[in-house]
């Protein structure tokens, strides 16, 4: 008997080795607007549509959620967005490589400053 059913998702928690760095990424590259939390967690909360994203930090951070030969093919995170084209336009400003989706589709990834693999797509 499952006592648990998950229906949407409430968060999701990304750990990171460097707090400033994962800040300047998600919200100032990626422009996701920062929420509040009613209890002190640690970390910085992002709105991201329905859900929120937490990050925070965490010294051992292991692994980042990419493999080096396919970026869209393994774990990784997926954001989906209004504008594809200014969100390249952001990454490219501030020095940031990305892939298009090698599918065609509209979409692409990129590494977070964790090296965790960032697909964004349009909603």
């Amino acid at each position: 008997m499952a006592y648990i059913q998950i229906t949407q998702p409430r968060h999701v928690a990304l750990m990171v080795r460097d707090l400033d760095a994962a800040d300047w990424f998600y919200g100032k590259v990626l422009g996701l607007p920062k929420c509040d939390r009613p209890l002190n967690f640690p970390g910085i909360w992002y709105e991201v549509g329905s859900f929120q994203l937490h990050v925070m930090v965490h010294a051992d951070a292991q692994p980042p959620l990419y493999n080096l030969q396919k970026w869209g093919r393994n774990a990784h995170i997926a954001f989906a967005i209004k504008d594809l084209s200014a969100a390249k336009t952001a990454l490219s400003a501030a020095g940031i490589t990305f892939q298009m989706s090698a599918s065609g589709r509209p979409a692409l990834f990129v590494r977070d400053p964790d090296g965790n693999v960032i697909e964004l797509s349009e909603s």
